[in-house]
């Protein structure tokens, strides 16, 4: 029991990554290049990458998990999940939806990949009225669920993520499956998402960017939005080294009358145009909602469940920041070692893992998971007080 209070003290949660880090990834990329290049050396063009296992020197110091729950928790400004259901024309209330969807569009460092998240492994953090817990509802293949509700708003978000890596060669191709929902509970609206492409390239310039179309539809409103991200282009990345454009449009369903041009650089600022006034609004400043980043700090350490990420490679975490390779290789391989000890214990006893927080069907390829509750708990993680100053 000691030892077990003595763990929870040193719980390693790394700072997100945050728009002014990006610079520093271009030294990332120019350093991992060798190494991540005769990794691949005996990979065949086309394998699927989901279980290749990479060396603690290119793992990032957090779980797959957190990335996903970053996306929505880890911000500064403008509340900008609540704003989707404050504004009242319906019309307004997409390009709020539209501005958050970019604003979980995070920077991609090269070379360096979050763990694996093993199986049951949850994630649990609340910012100001957000509430997020995501959790690894399969292993194989990965496939992670998370739901946030914002408490003011009575808004709710269920995402469910599952992707296949493919190696092309020059590149790696990352195709993004799941559904992605948006309730507006109070307006009774639901707004249904894709989710874009992830290139990692290799030649000609090392790089990760997030590609291709994204649309967001909302049945009630009858208004969709179809964003299209430009980042993958071999002409465009050496017309710029940080190109991420952001291209798209809102129009009415039925009709298929254009309402609204979008475009910009979603790493910058996105604009709308109103098409029939001419009227231009900035809809999103990624300066404002990305830049001074911090992570959750534990606020009742009692409450930490043992399959939070943070506990669950908090000594991996904490050797890869002391660049002690040899112990955090050892750390990783403890950590895979007791999930494969719990699997053989499970089919022993003939028992059926089954997830905490999400129900879970699987149809042939398909995931759907969906929330047991219908709303997210406070967190024992949470973005400080200052943080939450700056946001209300």
């Amino acid at each position: 029991m000691a030892e077990d209070e003595e763990t929870r003290k040193h719980l390693v949660i790394a700072k997100p990554f945050a728009l002014e880090d990006d610079k520093d990834s271009e030294h990332t990329a120019s350093s991992a290049i060798r190494r991540i290049l005769s990794l691949f050396k005996n990979v065949r063009l086309g394998s699927d990458l989901t279980n290749f296992q990479l060396p603690p020197q290119l793992n990032q110091p957090r779980s797959q998990l957190q990335c996903y729950g970053e996306m929505i928790y880890s911000f500064c400004g403008q509340d900008l999940l609540g704003e989707c259901s404050r504004r009242d024309l319906p019309i307004e209330r997409l390009k709020s939806v539209v501005t958050w969807n970019i604003s979980t569009l995070r920077p991609i460092v090269f070379g360096m990949s979050p763990y694996n998240p093993v199986l049951g492994e949850t994630h649990h953090v609340s910012h100001g009225h957000i509430n997020v817990i995501t959790e690894q509802v399969s292993h194989h293949p990965p496939v992670s669920a998370l739901h946030a509700t914002h408490e003011n708003e009575n808004i709710d978000v269920t995402w469910c993520q599952y992707f296949t890596p493919k190696f092309r060669g020059a590149y790696v191709d990352v195709e993004v499956k799941g559904k992605r929902i948006m309730k507006l509970l109070n307006r009774k609206e639901t707004y249904e998402m894709d989710q874009p492409r992830l290139v990692v390239r290799f030649l000609p310039a090392p790089g990760a960017h997030w590609t291709g179309k994204i649309k967001i539809k909302c049945p009630e409103t009858d208004l969709e939005a179809e964003l299209h991200l430009n980042s993958d282009s071999f002409i465009e990345r050496f017309k710029s080294n940080n190109n991420r454009s952001i291209k798209g449009k809102i129009s009415q369903i039925s009709s298929k009358d254009k309402l609204y041009d979008i475009f910009g650089h979603w790493d910058r600022a996105v604009t709308a145009k109103n098409l029939k006034t001419g009227e231009l609004e900035v809809i999103y400043n990624a300066k404002e909602s990305m830049s001074g980043l911090k992570p959750p700090t534990v606020k009742n350490m009692k409450e930490v469940m043992e399959s939070e990420s943070v506990m669950v490679w908090s000594e991996v975490s904490e050797k890869i920041l002391k660049k002690d390779w040899e112990r955090a290789r050892e750390a990783k391989k403890a950590v895979e070692d007791k999930q494969r000890e719990s699997l053989k214990q499970r089919e022993a006893s003939g028992e059926t893992w089954v997830p905490k927080h999400f129900s879970v069907v699987r149809n042939g390829k398909d995931w759907d998971c969906s929330p047991l509750h219908p709303t997210v708990p406070r967190a024992p993680l949470v973005i400080t007080e200052a943080q939450e100053e700056i946001m209300n």
